[in-house]
């Protein structure tokens, strides 16, 4: 296994996300060149993303340019000018809720969005392009840990079908244009500076603001919970290590990145609750369309090729995560 190459030119699109922020401090700290692209929407509050930014514009080495995967002009611009080595394609239209409602934001940054990243790393050759897919794509898949081994092809939401669209994208790309590729099906990634849109951010806002929050299949519900810091670890071990050539001719690889130990809905809102130091109002309510009622990562791959598996518990990850909440929305909550 190859360590992490501070030398390589590094682009990271969803460069202003919830990980491409993170993943971008984290390789700027210890030295590389990072390009980031981000088209700033407002599916959850811009000024968290243009807080992210101004971390990592205080950090030597970084460039941000503000565009839209789905521009495929823009793009050809960007790895014309910057001619990145390895490129890790974060930016997506998330959430599957949204989805039912919005389909056409995930078919343009989603789909089309991640054509054009394919298609400019094959016209701009590239030594490893890493992508997130999401635990989204196992669906209702019954067989607890979900395997990378494991049938996908039956989403129960638009999301989790774009993100399958993308693997198999991926592959026929690798195939035909040998573009080393790797996609990581992330598992329920939290922590400070998250995303609003996610559950457990939504929770800490209405637990401070002493309004219910919503409890889907009435609690009956368990996640694979991965703190950013083990996403971030996963990624850099993978980046500089692209996958090797199959009897196919692909040299293209998925992990799973998962803590690899679900946890009861109720007892992750418990701990969150202790860590805010106030009990939650509660409305209970029926699972939701495009829901499903487990995720749970197998990580096998992961720990054979990487010797790496996520650990962190929820007890510390919330805890940090609402050290922070508190801090950040100090003003509102006063």
């Amino acid at each position: 296994m190859k360590s992490l190459d501070t030398t390589k030119r590094y682009l990271i699109t969803g460069g202003a996300g919830f990980i491409g922020f993170y993943l971008s401090k984290a390789l700027l700290e210890k030295g590389a060149q990072v390009v980031g692209l981000d088209n700033l929407n407002d599916y959850y509050e811009v000024s968290l993303k243009e807080d992210r930014l101004a971390i990592l514009s205080e950090l030597e080495g970084y460039r941000f340019a503000k565009a839209d995967l789905s521009d495929k002009e823009a793009v050809f611009r960007l790895f014309e000018e910057y001619k990145p080595q390895i490129v890790v394609n974060l930016a997506a239209q998330a959430g599957v809720r949204y989805s039912i409602d919005n389909p056409d934001a995930y078919i343009q940054s989603n789909i089309v969005g991640f054509f054009n990243i394919l298609e400019a790393c094959r016209h701009y050759p590239v030594e490893h392009l890493v992508f997130a897919s999401s635990s989204s794509v196992y669906g209702g898949n019954k067989k607890v840990p979900f395997s990378t081994q494991d049938q996908v092809d039956r989403p129960v939401s638009l999301y989790a079908a774009t993100k399958k669209s993308n693997e198999l994208m991926a592959y026929s790309y690798s195939k035909l244009y040998q573009i080393p590729l790797t996609g990581l099906r992330f598992f329920t990634v939290y922590g400070p500076m998250g995303r609003p849109d996610m559950a457990y951010f939504k929770f800490a806002k209405k637990i401070m603001a002493d309004e219910p929050i919503q409890i889907f299949n009435n609690g009956d519900m368990l996640r694979d919970f991965t703190y950013i810091d083990d996403i971030i670890t996963g990624v850099e071990n993978i980046l500089c290590n692209p996958p090797s050539t199959d009897e196919n001719g692909a040299a293209y690889k998925i992990y799973n990145i998962g803590n690899n130990k679900p946890e009861k809905l109720m007892d992750y809102i418990a701990v969150l609750e202790k860590c805010l130091g106030k009990e939650a109002k509660k409305e209970f309510l029926p699972m939701q369309p495009g829901d499903v009622y487990e995720t749970y990562a197998d990580v096998t791959d992961l720990m054979r090729d990487y010797s790496f598996k996520p650990s962190t518990t929820i007890e510390e990850g919330l805890s940090k995560f609402a050290e922070w909440f508190k801090n950040y929305y100090r003003e509102e909550l006063k």
